[in-house]
């Protein structure tokens, strides 16, 4: 028995064997989570009556406003809402739409999976990724648009990893075009792009997102354009104190101050350089010698290491990771971003394996704390920067 066990978890001819096992356990904690624990309202019923002022012809983005707010996200969130308005009956079937996100949340394991196999990940890797209570609330309980962002974006990184870069940049476009959050890929995505296509490549691409989020956004750029980009792209948003995850040791005036966000911001530019000079690039001769090859030949690839899925996994989850900590807010939803990229991060720190799981539980444990407490915030500080700071000593280019 413990033969079979071990060769189990460490055998990669038995990964998806592993992992539909896993899946259909979680299938059934999921059923269970919809079937027996309350629903709680908290967004769902702003995102409906966004919709049913859109479908009322609205398209100036300042009037679509709901119990919690005006929209604030782009247009994809509108199109996916606008179905699932249609398909719960204006929102009233609840219970449908938890199946809905159940599923959703099953497809985004399976994603997952497939990420890790193809960054050689070992079996076992998985194994924590089915028991986020705080996940399956996301999920299931909440109805979060951040969950169709996740989705499309874990689907991104699969495109990456296989070099499919136009699908991985139109499906990472489409993740954009539901939440601006995903624009924490987007240093690490520039990285990769400009190693494996060169400098003309990275510029088709970022054209292609461009040109996809203006066509996505068309209906309401013709209407108030001013309006549509202030509201669905507002970098300079506050998100209220009470509900935050991070910081919470500050007391409310200095988390509101500008002086903290203009430190943060500096910090995550400074962290992202550092990656960028002088980890992301290493088995390319270093940052300058391959933007000096990049600019000499605009229409080669500059790498000379080849891009691996693994390196582009680490690369890409390790920008989000870093976007992450020096965020001034982050709300309970917030945690679908990198809940299930914490094991295969701390896969690539030097750390031994006790530590690597106390990160783990750590940063569980301080997203599952409600209302957040200074300690509980500490906790997840703590352990978000003991796992990046093991990454840049570790594999910031990914173990193969």
């Amino acid at each position: 028995m413990l033969r079979l066990c071990r060769t189990l978890l460490l055998d990669r001819r038995y990964f998806w064997l592993v992992a539909v096992s896993l899946l259909a356990i979680d299938a059934l904690f999921t059923q269970l989570i919809v079937r027996f624990v309350p629903y709680t309202e908290i967004d769902w019923e702003t995102y409906m009556i966004h919709i049913d002022l859109y479908l009322k012809g609205e398209r100036d983005y300042t009037s679509l406003t709901g119990p919690t707010g005006p929209l604030v996200y782009p247009a994809g969130h509108v199109y996916i809402h606008n179905f699932l308005h249609y398909v719960t009956s204006g929102g009233r079937n609840i219970r449908l739409a938890q199946h809905i996100y159940g599923v959703l949340y099953l497809l985004s394991q399976v994603l997952v999976f497939a990420i890790y196999r193809h960054a050689e990940a070992p079996n076992w890797s998985i194994i924590p990724l089915i028991f986020s209570r705080r996940l399956h609330s996301i999920y299931t309980l909440r109805l979060f648009n951040d969950c169709w962002s996740v989705v499309m974006a874990q689907g991104a990184i699969l495109a990456f990893q296989n070099a499919w870069d136009m699908v991985g940049m139109i499906m990472f476009s489409a993740a954009l075009s539901v939440k601006m959050s995903v624009l924490l890929y987007l240093p690490g995505l520039l990285v990769v792009l400009l190693k494996r296509n060169g400098v003309l490549g990275l510029l088709r691409q970022l054209l292609v997102l461009g040109s996809s989020q203006v066509l996505l956004g068309l209906p309401f750029l013709q209407h108030n354009a001013k309006s549509y980009l202030s509201c669905a792209f507002d970098l300079s948003r506050v998100f209220m104190y009470k509900w935050t995850v991070n910081w919470r040791m500050l007391d409310e005036a200095t988390f509101l101050s500008r002086r903290l966000a203009f430190s943060l911001l500096l910090c995550q530019l400074c962290t992202l350089g550092a990656f960028a000079l002088f980890r992301w690039y290493r088995r390319d001769g270093g940052a300058i010698p391959l933007l000096r090859r990049a600019l000499q030949r605009p229409t080669q690839s500059p790498g000379l290491a080849s891009t691996t899925p693994d390196y582009v996994t680490t690369v890409l989850m390790t920008s989000n990771l870093v976007g992450i900590i020096f965020a001034r807010s982050l709300h309970y939803q917030f945690y679908s971003w990198y809940a299930q990229q914490v094991p295969l991060l701390t896969l690539r720190t030097r750390l031994p394996g006790l530590a690597k799981l106390v990160i783990i539980g750590a940063i569980e444990y301080a997203w599952n704390i409600f209302p957040s407490t200074p300690f509980s915030s500490s906790i997840l500080l703590a352990a978000n920067s003991a796992l990046l700071l093991g990454i840049y000593t570790g594999y910031p280019e990914g173990k193969k």
